[in-house]
């Protein structure tokens, strides 16, 4: 890819104000990193599928594992990532693990995904 297919600035200029406000609004490099994580574990399309099965209702890994067609040892896998990332969270009744979203913020975070991803 050549140069001129960049559209980039034809003079420098620094604009310190603009940099001043930057400066002050960034986030520590520890809470991008946590960020570039998060979104990370969204990068994954069985993730997303599990997500969109905990919008309906909190279910066992068997239930997830039948619903999406794969084993219960693949939506484990998964579901630990998502337990570590806190989008999904469990409880214990009996022999059965059930899985829930963690809370309102996974599905507002996949609401917004969709919203742009449609925009024209």
């Amino acid at each position: 890819m050549s140069e001129k297919e960049f559209d980039c600035c034809e003079t420098v200029e620094i604009h310190e104000e603009l940099l001043k406000i930057v400066e002050t609004t960034m986030p520590e490099e520890t809470e991008l990193y946590d960020l570039a994580e998060l979104f990370k574990v969204f990068g994954d399309s069985t993730r997303i599928r599990i997500l969109f099965v905990l919008f309906e209702a909190e279910v066992c890994v068997c239930d997830l594992a039948e619903a999406l067609h794969m084993t219960q040892s693949a939506i484990s896998h998964q579901l630990r990532i998502l337990k570590q990332s806190k989008l999904v969270k469990s409880r214990r009744e009996g022999k059965s693990v059930f899985y829930s979203l963690a809370d309102a913020h996974v599905r507002t975070i996949i609401a917004q995904g969709r919203e742009h991803i449609e925009e024209d």
